[in-house]
């Protein structure tokens, strides 16, 4: 899958995803790598995370959306 053309279902489940408290506030949300590309694709997710100004971390199977335009410093 793509993601180019969105269905409304994936719309909706990116809308459910970024209205979460943590992302609506400037935190982070996490997502099994495996269930992005099941529900939406990692193309159309990353076109997303793109488009808000967020950055997105890869850390074993969880993708971490920070979601804040801030820098972020690896501190270990």
């Amino acid at each position: 899958m793509d993601g180019s053309t969105l269905s409304f279902a994936h719309k909706d489940w990116l809308e459910a995803v970024f209205s979460a408290k943590s992302a609506r506030f400037g935190g982070v949300i996490r997502r099994k790598a495996s269930w992005v590309e099941k529900e939406i694709g990692r193309d159309a997710f990353e076109r997303e995370v793109r488009k808000r100004g967020f950055r997105m971390l890869e850390a074993g199977n969880q993708l971490i959306v920070v979601c804040n335009s801030g820098p972020i410093k690896i501190v270990i």
